[in-house]
């Protein structure tokens, strides 16, 4: 193996915090990574890590290494950019993190037919409705939906985000069409929560007024970080939901729900669709990528087609 291989596998030790995670990150034995780490202590006739049964810690020389090891690996990427650029054919591995739910339904089809057009190039999508570090897990791409907090890394917004308040139609019938914001946050609500989003209230104004905004939390006792299931509690009545209208499968009609108070102004409280990567890992590769999953979005984006008429809806 390889210096630059070794140096790697160093980086990714220190930015995963544990041996087993970097092992797992390139699919070695954990034996077989310290084993080429202590090989690069040997190359390089110093100590890069002090270890003990549970955890390790720098040296002085290794935080120096280390920050070589980074500008190493950012080269490295930079020079297989390069080549990418200049051939014909689009190949090598593009490593891609979504969320579940937008990740399946608008990435997985552009894999699909990318992989069929580029038989060389080798993808690895990984699904997951926690914020990912790009960086330490080696991603180039990843597609992010809410708002973005500060970062070093380059986001680009590629659809904006579509609320609509939506229930089923016997639950209307049970509990009545609500008139007002007031009536409805009455009535139980099925809440998408995970660790860094809830969707437990939402601004609303009239429409004459759309920047009188006031903020209504809504009253529910079930929470669910699925998308899947929260839809399947509102087509079974369990309540109505805040959704974006990415989540929605199909038509209104065929899942048989309604949009409610669609006469007010429903705000999307500054939240867009947003690809995001490092900058040194732009490359032909991943810019033909992000083409195709906007040109399979569309503008407006296709899940708008899902309920007639939304464009002239909470306005």
């Amino acid at each position: 193996m390889s210096i630059s291989h070794q140096l790697k596998l160093f980086l990714d030790v220190v930015q995963q915090g544990s041996f087993a995670k970097a092992a797992t990150l390139n699919d070695m034995d954990n034996s077989a990574l310290s084993k080429q780490i202590k090989k690069l202590e040997s190359e390089l006739g110093i100590q890069l890590l002090n270890r003990s049964t549970r955890s390790f810690s720098l040296t002085s020389a290794g935080e120096e290494i280390l920050e070589q090891a980074k500008l190493l690996t950012q080269t490295l990427d930079q020079v297989q950019g390069i080549a990418q650029a200049y051939q014909s054919e689009l190949k090598g591995s593009l490593r891609i993190v979504s969320g579940v739910f937008f990740g399946q339904h608008y990435i997985q089809p552009v894999i699909n037919r990318f992989i069929k057009q580029h038989p060389q190039v080798q993808i690895t999508l990984h699904l997951d409705d926690q914020r990912t570090d790009i960086i330490a897990d080696h991603f180039d791409v990843a597609f992010r939906i809410g708002k973005l907090s500060a970062s070093n890394l380059v986001a680009r917004k590629i659809a904006s985000t579509h609320f609509a308040l939506v229930a089923s139609h016997r639950f209307i019938q049970q509990h009545g069409m609500p008139e007002s914001p007031q009536e409805l946050i009455k009535l139980p609500a099925v809440i998408y929560r995970n660790n860094s989003v809830t969707l437990d209230n939402f601004d609303m104004a009239t429409s004459d007024k759309p920047q009188s905004l006031v903020n209504y939390r809504m009253k529910g006792n079930y929470y669910v970080n699925d998308v899947t299931t929260l839809m399947s509690a509102v087509q079974n009545d369990v309540g109505y939901a805040l959704i974006d209208l990415f989540n929605l499968s199909d038509s209104i009609e065929q899942l048989e729900i309604t949009p409610l108070l669609t006469d007010y102004y429903l705000s999307n409280m500054d939240t867009g669709i947003y690809v995001v990567y490092p900058n040194r890992k732009y490359t032909k590769l991943v810019s033909e990528f992000i083409h195709q999953v906007q040109d399979y979005i569309g503008n407006p984006p296709l899940w708008m087609q899902n309920i007639p008429g939304y464009i002239g809806m909470y306005r």
